[in-house]
């Protein structure tokens, strides 16, 4: 989306609102299921981190883009919503789905099968690991952006991604060699 921060905020109305969940809602939505692996939370997550820009938005000073101001507010409003007792114990791994339509039902099935291990992997790596590799993956974030968002220097955001890409390789040649 092209608007600066400013005309949110000098617009930030049910319109506005609505402007800023099309725009980035399914981005937020997706970095808190990964982080929370629970569609239910995800859900929960994405409805609080829209409230919360809504009500804050005026706070919002433009350092970074209000893409990576809603993601540290999905990633933190998350990682709080884990935090608590009664999620840990329920907190269930929900299977991640490819909404785009196939040509046929045995390619279709294939495919999710294929993104369904990958995600396995993906969430079977330690928080971290998995939160950096995201970022970068998923969002395009740069390492500088990564390191901003989640409080801690380039160096480790790049020796996370270089840990979790070595899991990454090793899980898949796991799967290689079971096959």
């Amino acid at each position: 989306m092209t608007e600066t921060h400013w005309a949110y905020a000098e617009r930030m109305d049910a319109a506005g609102l609505r402007d800023l969940m099309l725009a980035y809602g399914q981005d937020v939505w997706n970095l808190a299921f990964i982080l929370t692996r629970s569609r239910d939370l995800a859900d929960d997550v994405s409805q609080d981190v829209f409230l919360k820009a809504y009500r804050t938005i005026g706070t919002f000073r433009g350092g970074s883009s209000i893409r990576t101001w809603l993601l540290a507010i999905a990633r933190n409003t998350s990682l709080n919503a884990k935090r608590t007792a009664f999620m840990r114990r329920t907190i269930l791994m929900g299977r991640v789905a490819d909404s785009r339509s196939s040509p046929s039902a045995e390619q279709e099935a294939l495919a999710r099968r294929v993104s369904d291990e990958i995600w396995m992997q993906v969430l079977a790596i330690p928080y971290k690991l998995r939160e950096t590799l995201i970022l970068q993956a998923k969002y395009e974030m740069s390492i500088r952006e990564i390191a901003e968002l989640l409080g801690i220097s380039e160096g480790t955001v790049k020796s996370r991604l270089a840990r979790a890409r070595r899991r990454m390789m090793d899980a898949r040649e796991e799967v290689e060699q079971d096959a």
